[in-house]
């Protein structure tokens, strides 16, 4: 992880938004504890006032986050959330109540956020992010708030907010330790230059796998708001070019400096990535349940693939990457239909009942999930080819190129 010198110090911040024009009476007494710290006072509560903040997810971190931005005063809170409340989340999710189980979690946030300040607009997106609405959806704020809990969201929450010019307060928590950090491409590093490659599939797991201590969501998402008043009111030292780590058992807190990594493929001097990957779930190596189930027993390597071609076998290759993909790299005999092609099932009256389909993509993550697809559309001697076009450079055509 790179570092900067003990010695460096980041770079004072400007106010993120200007000020509203004024603060009615009734502001004026709800926020008078602000007023009176001169860091903050009348023109930081304005600012706060004039701010559009949007926070990622209404769960562990997204409750405490958006409780205190909306008591804050923060003009303008966006909530984007698609899952429902869970009384597993109760235990974390402070936003939510035991009437609201069943309820969609934006909606729950929402009247939340209205209960404890009716000055505050919200916006509900109850919608799943994606690489086809973050940008649009994220250019509709001044500061992303990131309650995500997957490194897919994390890196596509990353890279929007990288190629739109926007700051980003990111928060990670599990079991008794927490992380919190500014990232914003500008003035510091991204989340890239702090992790340039997600951890391999399984590796690191989920808080419903390993579990988290409830209140330590309130504490670092207590600095994740913080740090956004901070950017917004432009006072203090905000946490850009800096991590900070929680650790509750020990009760102690590190702050590490984080360097701006120059080879960073994204927001480096010499970025070569310009837009939103194809498939964040694809990078990540994740799968999902179906994709995990239908791969069972129908798997073949890059090895057999090569024999099966050899020895005359009659079966069908589909590629189910994306047409640039394709043009990189394909292997020899393949035919290229994209995997939500497969998934919305456009693509299935192409392919052919009297011979059996082979599937493949970069790493065998997409053409698990098309796999799955197609054993549910009655393809049932359909596989798919573990390793995907990587395994084939790397173990049969080693002057392919690989990407």
């Amino acid at each position: 992880m790179p570092v900067v010198n003990p010695g460096e110090s980041i770079v004072s911040l400007p106010p993120l938004v200007d000020p509203a024009e004024e603060l009615s009476v009734d502001e004026i007494r709800r926020y008078s504890r602000h007023l009176i710290i001169p860091d903050v006072g009348v023109d930081g509560q304005k600012r706060l006032k004039n701010a559009k903040v949007l926070c990622v997810g209404a769960g562990g971190l997204g409750s405490p986050a958006l409780m205190y931005l909306a008591a804050a005063g923060v003009g303008t809170l966006g909530i984007i959330d698609f899952d429902t409340v869970d009384e597993s989340n109760l235990q974390r999710q402070v936003i939510h109540g035991q009437s609201d189980i069943g309820r969609a979690k934006a909606e729950s946030a929402a009247n939340s956020v209205r209960e404890i300040n009716p000055n505050v607009r919200v916006v509900i997106h109850n919608t799943v992010l994606d690489r086809e609405n973050v940008l649009e959806i994220f250019s509709g704020y001044d500061l992303i708030v990131d309650g995500t809990d997957n490194f897919a969201t994390r890196y596509m929450v990353n890279d929007a907010a990288v190629l739109l010019g926007k700051p980003y307060v990111w928060g990670s928590i599990y079991r008794f330790d927490g992380q919190a950090s500014v990232f914003w491409a500008e003035y510091g590093p991204c989340y890239r230059c702090l992790y340039p490659e997600p951890p391999p599939p399984g590796m690191v797991p989920s808080c419903a796998e390993g579990g988290v201590l409830g209140v330590l969501c309130a504490s670092i998402g207590a600095i994740q708001v913080t740090e956004a008043i901070k950017l917004i009111a432009g006072i203090g030292e905000p946490l850009v070019g800096g991590l900070q780590v929680y650790d509750a058992l020990e009760m102690t807190y590190r702050k590490i400096r984080v360097r701006k990594d120059p080879n960073c493929v994204l927001c480096g001097p010499n970025a070569t990535q310009k837009e939103l990957l194809a498939d964040y779930e694809d990078f990540c190596g994740a799968v999902s349940a179906e994709a995990e189930q239908a791969v069972v027993d129908s798997t073949i390597t890059a090895l057999e693939l090569k024999d099966w071609q050899e020895s005359g076998k009659d079966f069908l290759l589909v590629d189910v990457r994306e047409p640039a993909e394709y043009e990189i790299v394909r292997i020899p005999g393949s035919v290229l239909i994209p995997k939500g092609e497969i998934l919305s099932g456009a693509a299935l009256s192409r392919l052919p009942q009297d011979k059996q389909i082979v599937l493949h993509c970069k790493s065998g993550v997409r053409s698990a999930e098309a796999l799955a697809a197609l054993k549910q559309a009655g393809f049932s001697d359909a596989v798919h080819v573990q390793g995907g076009v990587l395994s084939w450079v790397k173990q049969i055509d080693p002057s392919l190129p690989s990407y």
